[in-house]
Order: C-alpha cells, then sequence, then structure tokens
C-alpha cells in the first residue's frame, strides 16, 4: 500500500501536467475504444494485438508521465508491454505502423540541422574515430565476457556488436551462429540501455518531462508526413541503411537548410510517436518467459554494464579532447539504438545533432564492415572443421 507522501506526490505531479499530456492519454484511448468498436469480430482478430499493446502502452505512459521522468510516454508502454508480453499476452506493432513513426523521428531529427551545425561537421573528426575504436574495443570486451558465459566464438562477436540488431542475427545464423542467443542478447542490450539512461540523466541532471520536443516552436510542415510511405518505400529499393529513420532525416535535413520547410510536430503528437515506439520494442519479447528472462537477463546485464564502462572512457576522452559535454559525449556513443538514443537526446536538449551523427556513423561503419566480420568467421569455422 503506497505511503501517504507518495501519493501526494503522485496528485502534485497529475495536477501539473501540461493539457497536452492529458490530451495524449485521452485521445490514445479514444482511439484505441472507437477503432475496436469499428471493426467486425473477423476483422478485429489481427487487430487485436495491436490494440491490446496501444491500451497497455496509454495506461502506461500515464503512469511513468506522473513521475515526471523523460521519455515516459516511451519508457512507459515499453514496460508494460514487456510485461503483458511475459504475462502470455497477445501483443505486436506492425512493422510498418513502427517504420512510419521511426520516419517521423527521422523528420524531427532533420528538421534540427542548421547551417552552423553542418558548419561544425569538420571538426568531429577526433570524436568519430574514438568512437569507432570505442565500438571495436567495447565488442572485444563483451565478446569475452560471453565467450565465458559458454558462448561460440560466431555467436559471443555478433551478441556483442553494439548496433544493427536484425542484420547481426540474420548474418550470425549464416555462419553457423546460433541466432536465438544472438536476438536475445542483442534485444536485451537495447532494452537495458533505453531503461537505464532516461531516469540516469533524470536523477543526474533534474530533467523533467520531454521539454525539448516541440514545446517551444510552432507546428509546421505536417504535409511530410504523408509524403512517408513513398519516401520509405524508395528508401527500401534503393537499400539505404536503416531506412525508415535516415531517408526522412536526410530529406527534413536538406528542406531546412534549404530553408523550404521545417518539420515542428506539436507535442501530443510526439508523445504518440513515442508511445508507439515504446510499444513497439516490449512487444518484441513476446514468448520471454521469467524464468528465461531472469536466466539471461544477468549475462546480458553484466554485458551491458561492460559495453557502458568501455565506451563511458572513450567519451570521457572526447570531452577531455574537444571540450564536448560529458552528457552529450556518453549519449552519443551510449549502445542503445539509434532511434531512442536520438529521442533521449531531442527530449533532454543534449546536441541531438551530434549524437545522432555519431550512431548513424555507427550504423554505416558496421553495414561496410560486416560482410569482413562474416567472412572472417566463416573462415574461421572452416579452418577449425579442417583440424
Amino acid at each position: 500500500m503506497p505511503s501517504v507522501p507518495l501519493l501526494q506526490r503522485l496528485k502534485a505531479r497529475a495536477s501539473r501536467l501540461s493539457p497536452a499530456h492529458w490530451l495524449t492519454a485521452v485521445t490514445s484511448l479514444r482511439a484505441v475504444t472507437s477503432l475496436k468498436a469499428a471493426t467486425s469480430l473477423k476483422a478485429d482478430a489481427p487487430l487485436r494485438p495491436l490494440l491490446t499493446s496501444l491500451a497497455l502502452g496509454v495506461v502506461g505512459g500515464w503512469l511513468f508521465q506522473l513521475t515526471g521522468m523523460p521519455l515516459a510516454w516511451m519508457l512507459g508502454p515499453l514496460v508494460a508491454n514487456l510485461l503483458g508480453a511475459m504475462a502470455g499476452l497477445k501483443l505486436g506493432v506492425p512493422d510498418r505502423l513502427r517504420n512510419l513513426f521511426l520516419g517521423v523521428l527521422g523528420l524531427t531529427l532533420g528538421a534540427r540541422v542548421s547551417p552552423e551545425l553542418v558548419s561544425h561537421l569538420s571538426s568531429w573528426w577526433l570524436s568519430a574515430l574514438l568512437l569507432l575504436a570505442g565500438v571495436w574495443a567495447s565488442t572485444l570486451a563483451c565478446a569475452a565476457w560471453y565467450r565465458r558465459c559458454g558462448f561460440d566464438a560466431t555467436s559471443a562477436w555478433f551478441s556483442s556488436v553494439p548496433g544493427a540488431l536484425t542484420a547481426m542475427v540474420v548474418i550470425g545464423e549464416r555462419i553457423g551462429g546460433d541466432p536465438q542467443r544472438i536476438a536475445v542478447a542483442q534485444s536485451l542490450r537495447v532494452l537495458l540501455v533505453i531503461m537505464i539512461l532516461p531516469p540516469l540523466y533524470w536523477v543526474l541532471e533534474g530533467a523533467a518531462g520531454t521539454p525539448g520536443i516541440g514545446s517551444d516552436v510552432a507546428v509546421s510542415g505536417l504535409w511530410l508526413i504523408a509524403v512517408l510511405p513513398i519516401l520509405l518505400s524508395l528508401a527500401r529499393r534503393l537499400r539505404i541503411p536503416n531506412a525508415s529513420l535516415l531517408a526522412p532525416l536526410l530529406l527534413a535535413l536538406v528542406l531546412s537548410l534549404g530553408d523550404v520547410v521545417r518539420f515542428s510536430p506539436p507535442v501530443w503528437g510526439t508523445d504518440v510517436m513515442q508511445l508507439v515506439l515504446g510499444c513497439a520494442i516490449g512487444a518484441r519479447f513476446k514468448g520471454l518467459t521469467p524464468r528465461v528472462l531472469v536466466g539471461v537477463m544477468g549475462q546480458s546485464g553484466v554485458a551491458t554494464l561492460i559495453s557502458l564502462s568501455v565506451l563511458g572512457c572513450f567519451a570521457e576522452l572526447i570531452h577531455q579532447l574537444m571540450g564536448v559535454p560529458r552528457d552529450v559525449a556518453f549519449l552519443a556513443l551510449a549502445p542503445g539504438g539509434i532511434g531512442e538514443m536520438a529521442l533521449l537526446a531531442v527530449a533532454l536538449d543534449l546536441d541531438p545533432i551530434f549524437v545522432a551523427f555519431h550512431h548513424l556513423l555507427r550504423l554505416i561503419v558496421l553495414m561496410l564492415l560486416l560482410p569482413v566480420m562474416a567472412r572472417h568467421f566463416r573462415h574461421r569455422r572452416a579452418r577449425e572443421a579442417t583440424q
């Protein structure tokens, strides 16, 4: 039973929530209810996992919003869907819907690029080199840990590379790795980083809510959302890496630099974006029982702490050598998903372009090196088989 002071604090938090945050909760609940009522029983069957996921997300987001934590509308739905998935509920967010909202995030990031920021790109070469060195050192350290946990060499390596989750699972399986181990290790790393960093920044910096997203800029450029389906389809045909995020980011960047239009969604719109992305992450763990989760959480937890520690040392080097604030440097090197880390940077107003640039660089370099890594481990397995 919560103590009286705790209830009083939660009531105080609730009374201070902005109308936009209440609008997000009410609008999402109405959307879920009306959508479910408007569909027949047959049509409702495929929609039921999505509706359940969104309903859980609304409850989780509202509860987390009461705490004043940043990214409440992503973390709350994430945790609620994770618990629902472990409880056996049928949850799911279609990839097309997830990719659409990743595109909205890309538009939001690209619109923040200014000519002044572009002029700084040439001065980031040192931080780029330190990022790549940190990724290499972190991968080696985590792979050594997973080897101690009984992973084979291929599974250990592809479980440890911080990024390109889907590609690591697919390529790792092709060359003889354990796809389930790789997928669980990679997914839990992303999950743990997302769940650790926002509360950590909240405690250390006293950040509250999401003041950095759309709160101080007039709403504009919403018509760009209608362009996203065509843009994403074209980007996939061109095989652009992480097309759902990168292609809209580049489009918004060009339009912003050309002073054509600057995409700026309303506050409640960015909350809905967080809601969908959070539900998508949490629902990914369907079928993972509490017993299995406890068993692998320890291994992945240690690996995540190793990765954060190693990359934290390189972030400190960036701070000392370049004068970049520690919090910005650490977030730029954090081993989380590019979308989530960029969203956190926007929410806390921690130089989101610097953060997004380094995460994009990491992703692109990893995708370029992936064939080299695959060839190395394929030859290694062939040598071991002949001995």
